[in-house]
């Protein structure tokens, strides 16, 4: 068992550093759109810096659970390739259908690989929020005229400041 622990700590370590490169790369492209985009219309800008987002961590999860996939097939832990994407992909989304399991001396591998998912889906919602924070702020979608911000909650008549 330690085998298989530390060899799925490794392909963790993998996909957490291909995650903060995805982050990284959506970070300073919507900063660097966001200041460009201001004038016309915030709006859209915003919902297309959105999509954007959404894209991109959607290609870097499917890349993801690849490497889990290629992982598998290195240790003979499936029998073929088609197998070894959907084990993983069942793993990582933390699905657990039971109908696919990975040879008996690599099962370990199933709970880290959600585990993993889990971890990076949690990462991927936070970034998400934080892209829709800095650009609604930047495309200035928060002014008067446009949509109130996200985080305001309108305050009662008959409360006291």
């Amino acid at each position: 068992m330690p085998a298989e622990l530390l060899y799925g700590i490794a392909i963790s370590l993998i996909t957490v550093a291909l995650h903060a490169l995805a982050s990284v790369f959506l970070v300073k492209t919507m900063l660097a759109l966001g200041s460009r985009f201001r004038i016309r219309h915030p709006v859209r800008a915003l919902l297309l810096g959105m999509m954007f987002t959404g894209a991109v961590l959607t290609f870097a999860h499917l890349l993801e659970v690849g490497i889990w996939a290629l992982a598998y097939v290195c240790v003979d832990g499936v029998t073929n390739d088609h197998d070894a994407y959907y084990l993983a992909f069942v793993n990582f989304t933390t699905l657990g259908y039971g109908d696919l399991l990975p040879a008996p001396h690599w099962r370990v591998l199933g709970p880290v690989t959600a585990a993993n998912g889990m971890l990076l889906f949690g990462w991927s919602t936070a970034l998400i929020f934080a892209v829709l924070t800095r650009l609604s702020e930047l495309l200035g979608v928060h002014r008067a005229g446009h949509h109130p911000p996200l985080n305001v909650v309108p305050r009662r008549s008959d409360e006291r400041e």
